[in-house]
């Protein structure tokens, strides 16, 4: 066990030191002819460090050698959090788990969907809400049946699947404004959304939030943050400690206790100029999905 412990870390030694390493060489090529730096050009600097960082996550194989729960939490706890500046540029990465929240893209299903209202009930929250979110997710349909009249207030919004965080902003701001009710701001969204268009990934239970466990269990706080405060530590259903009520209401979800999938924010500043990047990387696949890009 202290052996796979401290290869482990050594891994996220090796990953921050080459992230480090990379990034200095790209910003002193850049800097260089940066002295008047516009617009234009801080995009090009976001776009070099983007190509770095994912060249990173792909040509290393130590970190292709993270293959288990135990392997993925350390590396996690030790290098959630890489900051780094050079010639004026402050740039912070941010890496956790990518499977920690939940897709609101699931609620096609109906037993999820009730679930879910019923976290809402306990939240004080009108269930119309999760009703807009199942239209917002169900498909166009040529009878109009939809649950509720999102659609008449905003015709234009795209209905197959929930694409992007502001999206899901804009179903928000639609439900807080049509029934002027803002119990809405209750909820914490980062913490218990994500999203993608891929819907039938796993919650890895070793990341999930305390209001994901809230949904998933029909628990109340307390007993979610002691589950989130133990998470990492998860191998099976049985170390989670359930009761049968619990335990049928996680069978409705797709669950799990590894998932190699990882969430990577890059914030980046110079002078007045800032970016956020946001991606998520397979660590299996080596690849990089559901980008995300502001500045």
């Amino acid at each position: 066990m202290f052996k796979k412990r401290a290869i482990a870390l050594l891994i996220t030694v090796f990953f921050i030191m080459a992230i480090s390493v990379s990034l200095g060489i790209s910003l002193k090529y850049v800097a260089t002819g940066s002295k008047s730096m516009q617009s234009e050009q801080f995009a090009l600097q976001t776009s070099m460090i983007l190509e770095d960082v994912l060249k990173i996550l792909r040509d290393s194989p130590d970190l292709a050698r993270v293959n288990s729960q135990e392997g993925l939490a350390i590396f996690l706890a030790e290098s959630s959090i890489i900051p780094f500046q050079s010639n004026g540029m402050r740039i912070l990465i941010e890496i956790k788990s990518a499977r920690a929240k939940i897709n609101p893209n699931i609620f096609t299903d109906t037993t999820r969907l009730n679930i879910f209202k019923s976290f809402l009930i306990k939240k004080m929250v009108n269930t119309q809400y999760a009703d807009i979110l199942a239209d917002a997710v169900g498909g166009i349909k040529e009878d109009m049946s939809y649950n509720t009249d999102i659609f008449t207030h905003k015709p234009s919004l795209f209905r197959d699947y929930i694409t992007s965080d502001k999206h899901l902003e804009e179903l928000n701001d639609s439900f807080m404004r049509s029934y002027e009710d803002e119990s809405l701001k209750s909820i914490e969204m980062q913490e218990l959304f994500y999203t993608s268009k891929e819907s039938n990934s796993s919650i890895d239970l070793n990341y999930a939030t305390a209001q994901v466990w809230e949904v998933l269990l029909g628990c109340d706080e307390e007993r979610a943050q002691m589950l989130q405060l133990s998470g990492g530590t998860y191998s099976s259903v049985a170390d989670l400690g359930l009761n049968s009520d619990e335990n049928s209401s996680l069978s409705h979800f797709k669950t799990s206790f590894f998932e190699p999938h990882i969430e990577v924010n890059i914030a980046i500043t110079e002078k007045n100029i800032s970016s956020n990047l946001r991606f998520e990387y397979n660590i299996q696949s080596k690849k990089g999905s559901n980008f995300v890009y502001e500045i």
